[in-house]
């Protein structure tokens, strides 16, 4: 069955016609919240959200509303898994990697330093043992997760001056989100997880020295350019970060059956839906945060292949002392191997050809 979950949205509505929407009707009337860890102000990260909302509003007909709560309104940004475990809200919608400290295996359901690219991650949840392994980690924390966005490759983040080498790394404060951190501290930087609504504010007063986020077009929004000119690429740590749906697994097995298949199909659109939206969007922000001054350098060879390193050296490490880690990345791994060899054939060339043609 999870394979065959992700639905587009043609498909999607042909399902509904065909039985779905009927059948819930007689269904009692239910009412769920979902706390975000991210700000209402990102209508891309919030915004998932309230897609998922309504598409499972639409489908029941109106008999299951679930209504969608930021930072703070219910449980702080990121304080999602200890909501969802305890019950004190049934749904969720978070980055897995803030939750590295409870273990870092919550990273590796997100993205973890020179992943997955975001269609390879969802190829691994859908098509590999991605999604079961995640759900089998995730059951002692009282979660069932549903893939439910993801942004595309992120930018490198905002910094006061370039980064020339790997020397200048060297106790360079920085933002980043979640397990990250780990291999930018392993480079010689220090690294801060800050809840989004609070980057610009520790920027604009030095707390840190640069701050990572997403994107250009949620970057021109958070409004860093102002503060820091100087914009990084690629975001390395961040090949294809994946959202997640997060449901307390005693409620949604306390869901009628038509229930949980708009949970699952509303959650396989809202995920397609902020890919879609992010590929559309960020080339327009990036021209204007160009305009704006912003200034673009690719991080250095040696901060890559130093990075790189001790990314690999990490995860040995904590394949030998952690069993969950290894357990779920082992299969991680040999499915990343494999699929790059694919898309080095297919999707690179071809890119890369493109991307050097006068359109």
């Amino acid at each position: 069955m999870e394979r065959r979950l992700f639905v587009g949205g043609a498909g999607l509505a042909g399902v509904l016609a065909a039985g779905v929407a009927p059948a819930v009707h007689a269904q009692a009337a239910l009412r769920w919240r979902l706390t975000s860890s991210f700000p209402k102000s990102l209508d891309t990260l919030f915004g998932v959200a309230d897609v998922f909302a309504g598409k499972v509003k639409e489908m029941s007909g109106g008999k299951f509303e679930i209504t969608t709560h930021g930072p703070g309104e219910l449980v702080p940004a990121f304080g999602t898994v200890d909501a969802i475990q305890n019950g004190t809200v049934e749904m969720a919608s978070t980055a897995p990697y803030y939750y590295f400290g409870k273990d870092p295996t919550f990273a590796i359901g997100c993205a973890i330093p020179f992943g997955l690219n975001s269609r390879q991650m969802t190829a691994w949840m859908y098509e590999g043992n991605g999604l079961k392994l995640m759900r089998d980690f995730y059951r002692q924390y009282n979660i069932i997760s549903f893939p439910m966005g993801n942004t595309g490759a992120q930018m490198g983040g905002w910094f006061r001056k370039e980064i020339k080498s790997l020397k200048d790394m060297k106790g360079l404060k920085f933002r980043t989100g979640g397990f990250s951190g780990k291999v930018w501290e392993r480079i010689g930087g220090v690294a801060a997880n800050i809840p989004g609504a609070e980057i610009y504010q520790a920027l604009e007063k030095g707390t840190i020295d640069a701050a990572e986020w997403v994107g250009p077009y949620d970057d021109h929004k958070l409004g860093f350019y102002k503060v820091a000119k100087n914009y990084a690429y690629p975001g390395f740590w961040e090949g294809g970060p994946q959202l997640d749906l997060h449901v307390n697994t005693k409620a949604y097995d306390a869901l009628p059956a038509e229930y949980k298949t708009i949970v699952e199909c509303a959650a396989a659109y809202a995920h397609t839906d902020m890919q879609a939206k992010y590929d559309g969007r960020n080339a327009a922000a990036l021209k204007t945060l160009v305009g704006l001054g912003a200034k673009l350098f690719p991080f250095p060879k040696d901060v890559m292949e130093a990075a790189f390193k001790e990314a690999m050296a990490l995860y040995s490490e904590l394949s030998a002392s952690n069993p969950a880690w290894k357990k779920v990345y082992e299969d991680y791994a040999a499915f990343r191997r494999d699929v790059n060899l694919w898309f080095r054939f297919t999707e690179a060339t071809f890119d890369s050809f493109m991307q050097r043609q006068k359109l």
